[in-house]
């Protein structure tokens, strides 16, 4: 809060505080004294979720600014790579299968993304590759300008499907955050000359 804020504040609420004190006393029977705001009718878009989305935009905004975007990518794939294993151990349980065909990890993908508000979908499935297209951010518009953040698919991605595949490289080849309109993620199954030309990280099963 700016110093002329908090000053315009503090004047507000001693304003508030001493017309609630008149209106006690007998000298202000007959003033009528306008009531303070009532922060609970405020109508205030703030939720849990934009919270914790306000959040993770500034913290991840704040390791960009203070590391640089390698490094704060770097971070936060270690934190994909967990969510990752989380993820995939709670797919296992549910479906009640140890090992994911390449199908069924494609569609293990698309769900996930869809249960966290994303809109994931198939591109293409072939013995190379898995491309997935995205139109909508789990993390909204808040991940303009957040290109970090997109190791979180990354690594959620590639954990998952080098688990059941074996080693996999994943790329994104167009993103939210980089200011495309969609996102485009291609999984590498096989390390052709095309895998290995293209930009992205690798992903070995445990």
């Amino acid at each position: 809060m700016a110093r002329q804020d908090f000053l315009n504040y503090s004047l507000d609420m001693a304003s508030c505080r001493d017309g609630l004190e008149l209106i006690g006393s007998e000298q202000s029977m007959s003033t009528s004294v306008e009531a303070c705001p009532d922060p609970t009718e405020a109508d205030l878009p703030l939720t849990r979720e934009d919270f914790l989305l306000q959040l993770l935009r500034e913290l991840t905004g704040t390791l960009q600014d203070v590391i640089g975007i390698e490094d704060a990518a770097g971070l936060i794939a270690l934190v994909g790579q967990r969510v990752g294993d989380r993820l995939d151990g709670q797919y296992r349980d549910a479906l009640a299968v140890q090992r994911l065909e390449r199908h069924q990890v494609a569609a293990v993908v698309v769900d996930l993304k869809r249960r966290i508000q994303g809109d994931f979908y198939v591109i293409e499935e072939s013995e190379d590759r898995i491309v997935l297209g995205n139109r909508r951010c789990p993390f909204g518009e808040l991940v303009r300008d957040r290109p970090s953040l997109c190791m979180l698919t990354s690594n959620v991605v590639g954990t998952l499907a080098a688990e059941h595949l074996g080693r996999v490289r994943v790329s994104l080849m167009e993103t939210i955050a980089r200011g495309d309109k969609g996102c485009r993620v291609i999984i590498w199954l096989k390390q052709t000359p095309t895998a290995r030309a293209a930009e992205g990280r690798d992903y070995f099963g445990s």
